[in-house]
C-alpha cells in the first residue's frame, strides 16, 4: 500500500502549491519561500554544492537513458529515491552538507522524472541492475548507497546482485518486503486508498501518515519543509513501479548473505514502513546497526534533516 500513498502524495503537494498553499507560514515571512530543508554548512576548503544548480546529466544504461545529478567530492554515495518520486525529492540542505565531503550522486529511476524506459517488465532486481549500470557509466566501482522507501528494496537487491559494488549500505524506511514483513495497520490502508474529499483534504489525510500529528500540528505548512516536485513522470510508469513491488519476493532468506556495514534507519513512529521492519532487516544482515529516531514518521528526513544527516555522515565516516 505505500506506492498508493506517495503517489498521491507528490501529485497533491503540486495541487496545494498551485492552489496557493504557500501563504506565509512558520519560517516564510511575507511570504517569501522558507530554506530548502536542512541547514547547509561549509566544511574547510570545500564549497558547499547547491543541487538545485546543478546540471541535470544523462548516460545510457542498458536499455534506457538515465538521468542524473553528480557533485561534491570524495567517496561515492548513491541515493536511490523511493517509489513515484523523482530525483528532485531528496532535501536540497542534505544533499548541499554531504557533497562537502563525498560525491554525491542523485538519479531518477527507470520512467520517472527525466529517465527513459522501455518494454520491459519493471521489478525491483531490475531496478537494482539499473543502479549498477549508472554505476558503470559514471566509472564508480564501488560507492556507499542510501535508499528511501522502496529506494531501500532496491539498495538490498543491488547489495545481493552485485555485492563488490556496495561498501556502506543504509536502508531507510525499507522492509525485507515477501511474507516477512509487517504491514501498515488496516487503519492507515483506509487512509491509503481514501481519495475521498477535496485535493486540500486528501492532501492533509495523506500528510497526515508520512508525519506525526503532534509534528504536524506545529509545521501546517509544507513549503517549510517539503521541496516542491519540478519534474513530472507518466501515470503508467506509476503502475508499473507498484506492479514491481507487488510481485517483489523480498530478501528475507538472503539477508544474511550481505557482507556490506549496513544502517537500518527508519522513524520511530512511521506507520508506513512501521519500525518492526527495521528489526526484521537488522535481525538478519552481519552487524547491522539499528537507528530509530523518537518522534519520526515516514518522511523522518524532512522533519528532522540536521540529524538525519548527522547519523548518515557519523555512520559513512565512522
Amino acid at each position: 500500500m505505500r506506492p498508493v500513498f506517495l503517489l498521491a502524495l507528490f501529485i497533491l503537494v503540486l495541487l496545494m502549491f498551485n492552489a496557493g498553499c504557500s501563504a506565509p507560514g512558520p519560517g516564510s515571512p511575507n511570504g517569501s519561500v522558507p530554506p530548502s530543508p536542512g541547514s547547509p554548512v561549509k566544511a574547510p576548503g570545500s564549497p558547499p554544492h547547491r543541487i538545485d544548480l546543478t546540471q541535470v546529466k544523462t548516460v545510457r544504461v542498458d536499455d534506457i537513458d538515465i538521468a542524473y545529478k553528480d557533485f561534491g567530492q570524495g567517496k561515492p554515495l548513491l541515493l536511490i529515491i523511493g517509489y513515484g518520486s523523482t530525483m528532485d525529492l531528496w532535501p536540497p540542505g542534505v544533499l548541499t552538507n554531504l557533497s562537502s565531503t563525498h560525491r554525491v550522486i542523485v538519479f531518477d529511476n527507470r520512467g520517472m522524472g527525466n529517465t527513459t524506459t522501455s518494454d520491459k517488465p519493471f521489478s525491483i532486481p531490475l531496478f537494482a541492475d539499473d543502479a549498477a549500470g549508472l554505476m558503470d557509466a559514471l566509472n564508480i566501482s564501488k560507492a556507499d548507497v542510501l535508499g528511501w522507501s522502496m529506494g531501500a528494496d532496491v539498495a538490498q537487491e543491488l547489495a545481493l546482485r552485485h555485492p563488490g559494488k556496495v561498501d556502506r549500505l543504509i536502508l531507510y524506511a525499507g522492509t525485507a518486503g515477501g511474507d516477512e514483513s509487517i504491514p501498515a495497520s488496516p487503519a492507515v490502508i483506509e487512509k491509503l486508498t481514501n481519495t475521498s474529499g477535496t485535493a486540500r483534504e486528501q492532501g492533509e489525510r495523506l500528510f497526515s501518515l508520512l508525519f506525526p500529528a503532534a509534528w504536524l500540528r506545529e509545521h501546517q505548512n509544507p513549503m517549510t519543509f517539503f521541496p516542491v516536485p519540478t519534474e513530472t513522470s507518466p501515470p503508467a510508469s506509476y503502475a508499473r513501479q507498484a506492479e514491481a513491488i507487488g510481485s517483489w519476493n523480498g530478501t528475507y532468506s538472503r539477508l544474511p548473505d550481505i557482507r556490506s556495514p549496513t544502517l537500518v534507519l527508519n522513524g520511530a513512529e512511521d506507520v508506513i514502513s512501521v519500525p518492526a521492519n527495521a528489526f526484521v532487516i537488522g535481525s538478519r544482515v552481519p552487524g547491522a546497526w539499528v537507528i530509530q529516531v523518537p518522534g519520526g514518521g515516514h518522511g523522518m528526513m524532512y522533519q528532522f534533516p540536521d540529524q538525519f544527516e548527522r547519523i548518515v555522515r557519523f555512520f559513512l565516516d565512522n
